[in-house]
C-alpha cells in the first residue's frame, strides 16, 4: 500500500494541520491534496515526499496549495535563536539574516537584539 510507504508524509501533513486534506490511492498512485499555511510548510511536505520517493517519484501526485504566499513563514522566537540561525534554518544560509531583519523592522531595532516570544516574519526571498 502506497499510504504505508508515504506514511511519514501523511503524518507531517497532520502535524502541520494541512487544511482540506485528502488522500486516495488510484491507478497505482497515491494522490494527496490540501492547503498549507505558508510556502515553507509546502516545501516541508515536498522535501518529505522526495526523501521517501526520490527526486521525481511516479507513485505519488501531490496538489498542495498555499493559503498565504505573502510571507515564506512566521517564526516564533525561542531562547538562544539568532537571526543567523533562523536564516540558516529557513534559507540554508545564515548570511540571509538581513532579509529577516528588514522584514521585521517594525519590531526589531537591532539584528542582535531579538527576544523569545517575538513573532518574526520570514520573507519570501527575491532572486
Amino acid at each position: 500500500m502506497l499510504s504505508n510507504k508515504y506514511q511519514s508524509v501523511l503524518d507531517l501533513g497532520q502535524e502541520l494541520d494541512i487544511k482540506n486534506g485528502d488522500v486516495k490511492e488510484e491507478g497505482g498512485q497515491l494522490k494527496i491534496s490540501g492547503t498549507a499555511r505558508t510556502p515553507y510548510e509546502k516545501d516541508l511536505l515536498w522535501n518529505e515526499i522526495k526523501k521517501v520517493g526520490g527526486d521525481a517519484p511516479a507513485d505519488i501526485v501531490a496538489d498542495i496549495e498555499v493559503a498565504d504566499e505573502s510571507v515564506y513563514h512566521n517564526h516564533t522566537e525561542v531562547k538562544g535563536d539568532t537571526l543567523g540561525h533562523i536564516a540558516k534554518h529557513y534559507y540554508g544560509k545564515a548570511s540571509k539574516y538581513p532579509e529577516i531583519f528588514e522584514a521585521n523592522r517594525n519590531i526589531l531595532d537591532d539584528p542582535n537584539k531579538i527576544r523569545p516570544g517575538q513573532e518574526l516574519v520570514i520573507p519570501n526571498l527575491t532572486a
